[in-house]
């Protein structure tokens, strides 16, 4: 009598291709590995033009909806254009550096899931 495992006569699994080389050759899950990087990193692109745009254009909207804000002024110069000229600039730095690190982790996030398979 011979004792086997249901499975051991089943037909073996062909080799386990890297997910690098399904990206390499492009097949369709290698693009489907692609487009999740491209979907996260275009998904912050957006986001960082969105706040971006929000705050230079409340700034702007501020000073030509609100007459006491644009009629402020600090050594000649009108409240509006001091923050876009002073405050913008670092604010858009910040902004810049927050996106490069958040880019960084989503490129981190995805070499770390292709290594991982």
């Amino acid at each position: 009598m011979r004792i086997t495992h249901p499975r051991t006569e089943a037909a073996r699994r062909g080799p386990v291709r890297p997910p690098t080389r399904e990206i390499d050759e492009q097949t369709p899950i290698g693009e489907v590995y692609m487009s999740s990087l491209i979907r996260s990193q275009r998904r912050l692109a957006i986001l960082v033009c969105a706040v971006v745009a929000v705050v230079l254009g409340g700034i702007a909207l501020a000073g030509a909806l609100v007459p006491r804000y644009a009629a402020v002024r600090i050594m000649g110069i009108p409240l509006p254009w001091l923050l876009l000229a002073m405050l913008v600039y670092p604010l858009l730095i910040g902004i810049a550096a927050l996106a490069v690190r958040q880019a960084e982790r989503n490129e981190r996030a995805f070499t770390d899931l292709v290594r991982r398979r």
